[in-house]
């Protein structure tokens, strides 16, 4: 079983990261501790959406996606609120 997770850093809102792991607490744990070096830098990092996967496949498949182009855009669309708009509650 994989997840494929969504991340925001909470200090700097406009920065995301897409991942795929089988030890989702683990993961999370390992970016906020600064471990990962591509989002150390932006830590501490908030989970905006995970997604659970039967088929481990399936699962990198669609991190793949996430990271193309057009799955850009339809995660922009579907998972990542506005920032601005959540903080000052309009959504």
């Amino acid at each position: 079983m994989k997840y494929v997770y969504l991340l925001r850093s909470k200090e700097h809102p406009d920065q995301t990261y897409v991942g795929c792991t089988d030890d989702l607490k683990g993961r999370i744990a390992t970016h906020n501790a600064g471990g990962s070096p591509h989002t150390a830098k932006f830590r501490p990092w908030e989970m905006v959406v995970f997604l659970r996967f039967e088929d481990d496949a399936r699962a990198w498949e669609f991190e793949r996606y996430l990271k193309s182009g057009s799955g850009r855009a339809f995660a922009k669309k579907h998972f990542w609120p506005d920032p601005v708009a959540v903080e000052v509650g309009t959504r």
